[in-house]
């Protein structure tokens, strides 16, 4: 009996363990999304990546809701030729991911913005959606 118990819990805890690279490829692909709908101005892919109850922290510490996000970007007014992410770690717990790494962001050639992250995503009805950001710029 210990034999079996011994052998479900680590298939339970091996398929677990499935799951979350699963989510771990998908949340990726999300911020990938992400990346490429700030670059290219896409309203239509943000308003699906973007959670109603979004709190965007930029790293001058200016909060924006989803609305106001979408907006910014769609516009123009938040300028975003470039945008590369380094080093991102994602920790899966249930239906939520926490991404932190390092964001290079490119508002020109010789603008660069160098800086810390912290996303958070939730998976939902409508996929992986972010509901957080927090940014702090480094030196």
């Amino acid at each position: 009996m210990g034999k079996f118990l011994f052998a479900a819990l680590f298939a339970i805890s091996s398929l677990s363990g499935a799951r979350t690279g699963d989510a771990k490829t998908e949340v990726l692909a999300a911020m990938d999304s992400l990346k490429q709908a700030l670059v290219h101005r896409d309203g239509a892919a943000l308003e699906k990546l973007l959670a109603d109850n979004l709190t965007y922290t930029h790293s001058g510490g200016q909060e924006q809701n989803k609305a106001e996000v979408i907006q910014s970007v769609v516009s123009g007014k938040a300028n975003i030729q470039k945008l590369e992410y380094i080093d991102n770690s994602v920790r899966v717990l249930g239906n939520v991911a926490l991404v932190k790494g390092k964001v290079d962001l490119w508002h020109s050639p010789q603008t660069i913005v160098h800086m810390n992250i912290l996303h958070v995503w939730v998976n939902g009805p409508h996929g992986w959606q972010l509901v957080a950001r927090q940014a702090t710029r480094l030196q």
